[in-house]
């Protein structure tokens, strides 16, 4: 049977109508087939680099210096796992998580997760609204609540990409990583951290996060990179390659995501670690331990830095990062929204509802405690998102174990018990805090 590939010129990037729409060349060396199938772990990677990770991030060095970023690390080792089960399962199944579980649990229960899903959604697209409007604020010279209100309008960038390809996506948000990346590359290059004190921050202490503080931040930089929107995302835009259906195809496509996820995934952990490094060379080394707000970061930059390019290019990545964050929400939002309701609406208009949930919430905050306390809110989504990660983690570990739906895919018994481990540790630690606020 010959193997034809569509043209994708004109291809919409909601994920219902764009599955295998851009090809993987038959036959092709391997380092082609890497570079068509690099794009989906690109997208899932800049939800790890959204304002969110900026707060905890800001704030863990801030108050704590290097001694978090082990936690940095090890988060984004369990998203790269993570990650990976979630491309298996998209390109395995030829469904995405949202799917499934419609299918596999009951109405109420699939209801709830769906709740639960969109709950996330919400938090996320919270740290986006601030995100951005905060980088107006610091930008424009405009309030903070002027910001918020300017959010609303990133439903126009989103019209105006709806019907462009979906590879054409991919490389926008290829053009805003790179952007983030190259703005902190540049900023460590003028606070010039100290490498070795830097080295020992990544290695493991339980003592670093013994305290309800630390492990409150640890918990947020947990839920701003493991996020759950993201497994919905990863298991459905995956599917966008299109491979044959055979089992060495899809065996191959699998190893491909693996390669694409790993490397888009490490690209984030740079920027979310140059982040904290940031904070912790530029103001708990100089004795500003109290600064747990990005706007507090900001102003210091200049005189701490001695320039303004400092806090310009921080201003900058800070916007980069909201608007990318935005794009790949709204299409975990249609995600979910299709897979768990099948309910199939314009992407903008989605996109103008969720946004719309984030706004009021937004300036409620803003308005009831002040412009100071974006940081506050921002830790807080965090910390809700990693609430939320257990309900989206545990049918995924289920299903991509289960041999009846994933064949010879199926998680092998060391990488299931990896995937438990990891379901066990995010729990407890989400248990161990609530304990802590309610005792």
């Amino acid at each position: 049977m010959k193997f034809s590939i569509p043209k994708i010129a004109t291809a919409p990037f909601c994920p219902s109508e764009v599955s295998g729409s851009v090809p993987v060349t038959p036959g092709a060396p391997f380092w082609r087939k890497a570079f068509q199938f690099a794009g989906p772990g690109l997208l899932v990677s800049i939800g790890y680099m959204d304002p969110g990770n900026w707060a905890t991030a800001i704030e863990a060095g801030s108050r704590f210096g290097y001694s978090l970023l082990f936690v940095v690390l090890l988060a984004s080792l369990a998203g790269m796992v993570v990650q990976c089960l979630c491309a298996r399962l998209g390109l395995a199944t030829g469904r995405d998580l949202a799917q499934l579980s419609r299918e596999r649990y009951s109405p109420r229960t699939a209801k709830t997760h769906w709740a639960l899903a969109q709950i996330s959604i919400i938090a996320t697209d919270l740290a986006e609204v601030l995100g951005c409007a905060l980088a107006f604020h610091l930008l424009l010279g405009c309030s903070l609540t002027t910001g918020i209100i300017l959010t609303a309008f990133d439903t126009l960038l989103i019209l105006s990409l709806q019907r462009r390809g979906f590879r054409q996506l991919e490389a926008i948000m290829l053009g805003l990583a790179a952007t983030i990346g190259i703005c902190f590359f540049i900023e460590l290059m003028l606070v010039n951290p100290f490498w070795p004190d830097v080295a020992k921050g990544f290695v493991p202490s339980w003592e670093a996060i013994a305290h309800q503080e630390p492990l409150y931040l640890a918990i947020g930089i947990l839920g701003a990179t493991v996020m759950p929107h993201n497994l919905y995302l990863h298991s459905s835009v995956v599917q966008t390659r299109l491979v044959a259906k055979d089992q060495a195809s899809r065996l191959e496509a699998i190893r491909l995501a693996r390669f694409d996820t790993i490397g888009s995934l490490a690209l984030a952990l740079l920027i979310n670690a140059a982040i904290l490094i940031l904070a912790a060379s530029a103001f708990h080394r100089t004795g500003h331990t109290d600064v747990v707000e990005i706007q507090d970061a900001y102003h210091l930059l200049d005189p701490l830095v001695g320039g303004a390019l400092a806090s310009i290019l921080f201003g900058v990545a800070l916007l980069a990062s909201g608007q990318s964050s935005t794009f790949t929400g709204t299409v975990a939002g249609q995600v979910i929204l299709e897979g768990y309701l099948q309910l199939k609406i314009p992407c903008w208009q989605q996109r103008l509802a969720t946004r719309a949930m984030a706004l009021v919430p937004a300036l409620i905050g803003v308005w009831w405690l002040g412009e100071g306390s974006v940081g506050k809110l921002l830790v807080l989504s965090q910390v809700v998102l990693s609430l939320q990660l257990p309900f989206a983690l545990y049918p995924l570990i289920r299903m991509t174990s289960d041999t009846k739906l994933m064949g010879p895919f199926a998680n092998r018994t060391y990488t299931k018990l990896l995937a438990w481990f990891l379901f066990g540790i995010i729990s407890l630690a989400n248990l161990w805090l609530l304990v802590q606020w309610l005792f």
